[in-house]
């Protein structure tokens, strides 16, 4: 009989180091936290050529393939092990098989391998993944807490108090592999926020991202300066955070799904800015939440509306802690 090491109750957080896949399992990882008590540990591994072309499930001897400077993956193993991406599921595999299936193993996103591989899987719904061990989120799994949200109050309303209200959050992305910004199209978006600020005698409060880039960002500067608004141009502190916790309507650019997955999060009106054509994957994430009443388009037109915050990131926190502390 084959003998396993014992697992620690911690919780490992292991990616291959994205911005957005870190997010998203060090997000679940935290809310799993919360529920049972257990520390997180959050990795960064590499799976360097050719193994990282293959199939997750076909690398052999995976925690002998990383690159030299991942973080170390040695036993004790975890009680609960979350990946995200691609590339991280093959050490998921290799250490459910190494502690004998004492680490419960959870992969966000779609592996694009079979789901038996780990104990739960959860993709977003517009992937279309099924299974017995699948568990479909409406949004993407993400980081966002209401406790972040009440720092991130605190610290940045005093710069925003000399705003007018309301005020009109906007998180701004970019172009990515379906959909590209360009200046014309950043105008025209700051056009129709110019105009909303005008019309509801309120403020812009703009955050972009690293894909909106520079030319964009000096576009929608000029585009915006008639109008009370506050753009953060990389210097101090980003008020992401302070923007989704404050800001009485937020507007969010749709290549994205998890900055729109985050706003929907904090249940205010949230607008999205479609600016090119999407996948086939993210045009269904946005017509489902539109459809349920989540979001709607922007047109530089602002209304209220309710819904139940979209709230996927703790639900799955609880059904994991449920598995993994024997609760019923």
């Amino acid at each position: 009989m084959p003998t396993y090491p014992d697992t620690v109750n911690e919780i490992w957080a292991v990616t291959t180091g994205e911005a957005g896949m870190a997010n998203q399992a060090r997000g679940l990882a935290e809310a799993v936290a919360e529920r049972t008590g257990w520390p997180v540990v959050q990795k960064t591994i590499g799976m360097p050529r050719p193994w990282r072309w293959l199939p997750m499930h076909w690398v052999p001897d995976p925690l002998g393939k990383l690159s030299p400077d991942s973080d170390r993956l040695a036993p004790p193993w975890p009680r609960v092990l979350i990946t995200c991406g691609r590339r991280s599921a093959a050490v998921s595999i290799a250490i459910r098989h190494a502690s004998g299936g004492r680490c419960f193993t959870v992969h966000v996103q779609d592996p694009l391998i079979p789901p038996r591989y780990f104990d739960l899987v959860v993709p977003p719904r517009h992937d279309g993944l099924t299974g017995p061990n699948v568990l479909p989120t409406r949004g993407a799994i993400h980081h966002v807490t209401q406790a972040k949200l009440d720092q991130a109050a605190e610290r940045f309303r005093a710069g925003f108090e000399a705003l007018p209200r309301p005020w009109i959050g906007v998180l701004l992305g970019g172009s990515n592999r379906t959909m590209t910004l360009t200046p014309e199209k950043t105008r025209r978006i700051g056009e129709q926020l110019a105009q909303a600020a005008r019309d509801s005698g309120g403020s812009i409060i703009v955050t972009p991202s690293r894909r909106t880039g520079e030319e964009n960002t000096q576009v929608l500067a000029e585009t915006i300066a008639g109008v009370p608004h506050q753009l953060w141009r990389g210097e101090g502190p980003n008020p992401y955070f302070g923007i989704l916790a404050l800001a009485d309507y937020l507007v969010v650019s749709g290549d994205s799904a998890s900055m729109v997955s985050e706003a929907a999060s904090t249940g205010k009106p949230l607008y999205v800015i479609d600016f090119g054509r999407y996948s086939k994957r993210l045009a269904r994430f946005h017509r489902e939440l539109r459809e349920e009443g989540v979001t709607r388009p922007f047109d530089g037109r602002l209304a209220r509306w309710d819904y139940d915050p979209v709230d996927d990131t703790r639900q799955v926190a609880d059904i994991i802690g449920d598995r993994v502390t024997g609760a019923a």
